[in-house]
């Protein structure tokens, strides 16, 4: 992907992931202008982008996050120079499928603008429809303005926010809609909002207030794991429950990933998947080492193809 950011009539930045890969964080910190690339200044850059590449994929995602970073750090010079700094705005819409690291992301990208100063604590508070709709009139606004409160300082992250909008004119999840708009405008320097779904769903969803589409200048588009990321994924998850999985397993398995997201192809849950899957083999080796009655390291630790049982994919 040649040009990652893609600027829409409507402001917004638009941050497509590669599909095959993902990406990798950085950051930065610093008060003296430098002309050379990644000095010791931008330490934090570097610290950061050093834990995504813990994570499975993430290679385009470091990509962007070094442009929002270089973005923030060059308006932050462009101000000490005496120059206009450029108005920053960084309200955030992540759209994709469960289990792409839309969470880790808001995490990491938390943890990247409290070294930057851009929040002073860096937090993330999550939540989803229940903790923002309430049962009566006036109850929402109210709930939706404590969550704000306990955000302040760092990232209010609300899942699946496409379902605010889906109980029509009378629903409250509307007002909560509406009072995180003007939340938004009237303290968009004291935290950072962050909305995440399905991609189609959340297109859906900015339609229904017409002051959504441009508080939200930053959109980063995360792709399904492949089967190779996904077996790299289980594996390290294995690795440290300080389990191993036989090769015929391991091809079983594979094989049940490729079925699973070819039959599931816009609502497959990617990292949660394989996590309940390997879950669910653990407990099938527990049920079938009852019967054992020697019980050595290895045999404790190994999965076999048998451990592995799968549902029906819908």
């Amino acid at each position: 992907m040649d040009e990652p950011l893609r600027m829409k009539n409507n402001g917004q930045i638009s941050i497509m992931l590669n599909v095959n890969k993902r990406e990798k964080l950085k950051q930065k910190p610093n008060n003296g202008i430098s002309s050379k690339p990644l000095s010791h200044e931008h330490a934090i850059l570097t610290e950061l982008e050093n834990e995504m590449n813990e994570l499975v994929g993430m290679k385009e995602m470091k990509k962007m996050m070094q442009e929002v970073y270089a973005w923030i750090y060059i308006n932050k010079k462009r101000d000490a120079a005496g120059l206009k700094p450029g108005k920053q705005v960084l309200h955030m819409m992540f759209k994709g499928n469960p289990g792409t690291g839309k969470t880790t992301v808001a995490r990491l990208i938390g943890k990247l603008f409290q070294k930057m100063d851009v929040l002073p604590k860096g937090h993330l508070i999550e939540a989803e429809r229940a903790d923002l709709v309430g049962e009566y009139i006036g109850h929402t606004a109210q709930k939706t303005r404590d969550l704000v409160k306990k955000a302040t300082g760092g990232i209010l992250f609300v899942d699946e926010a496409y379902s605010l909008g889906r109980g029509g004119e009378k629903d409250f999840g509307k007002e909560a809609i509406d009072t995180l708009v003007k939340h938004m405008e009237d303290k968009q320097h004291e935290f950072i909002l962050i909305l995440a779904g399905y991609s189609r769903e959340m297109e859906h969803f900015l339609k229904l207030n017409p002051g959504l589409h441009s508080r939200f200048p930053l959109v980063f588009h995360f792709p399904d794991y492949t089967v190779n990321e996904l077996m790299q994924i289980g594996e390290r998850m294995l690795k440290e429950k300080e389990y191993v999985i036989s090769q015929e397993a391991e091809t079983k398995l594979k094989d049940h990933l490729l079925y699973a997201k070819a039959m599931n192809t816009n609502t497959f849950s990617n990292g949660r998947y394989i996590r309940n899957i390997l879950e669910k083999a653990i407990r099938a080796q527990a049920m079938r080492l009852l019967k054992e009655r020697e019980l050595d390291k290895n045999t404790l630790s190994m999965l076999v193809s048998a451990d592995f049982h799968f549902q029906e994919v819908d």
